[in-house]
């Protein structure tokens, strides 16, 4: 799973916040809806946002295993 805390903490580092995102940058609600509940977004829009805050991609997300993920080599045993 995909996660996005680090989006919000990198924000405030930068002083930016979510109205300027949409004001200033065109970031859409939707889109910043859609980074709250963790869900999928496009590679383009990760693009956009580490170009808008200077920053890398571990500076806005983060990878976290899901449980249930079994490897084919599981499944088989």
């Amino acid at each position: 799973m995909i996660i996005y805390d680090q989006l919000w903490e990198t924000l405030k580092k930068k002083g930016i916040s979510q109205y300027n995102l949409v004001t200033d940058y065109n970031i859409s609600k939707s889109l910043l809806q859609r980074l709250r509940n963790n869900e999928g977004i496009s590679t383009h829009s990760i693009n956009m946002l580490c170009n808008i805050l200077d920053c890398q991609l571990q500076d806005i997300a983060e990878f976290i295993k899901d449980n249930d993920f079994q490897t084919k080599d599981n499944k088989e045993g």
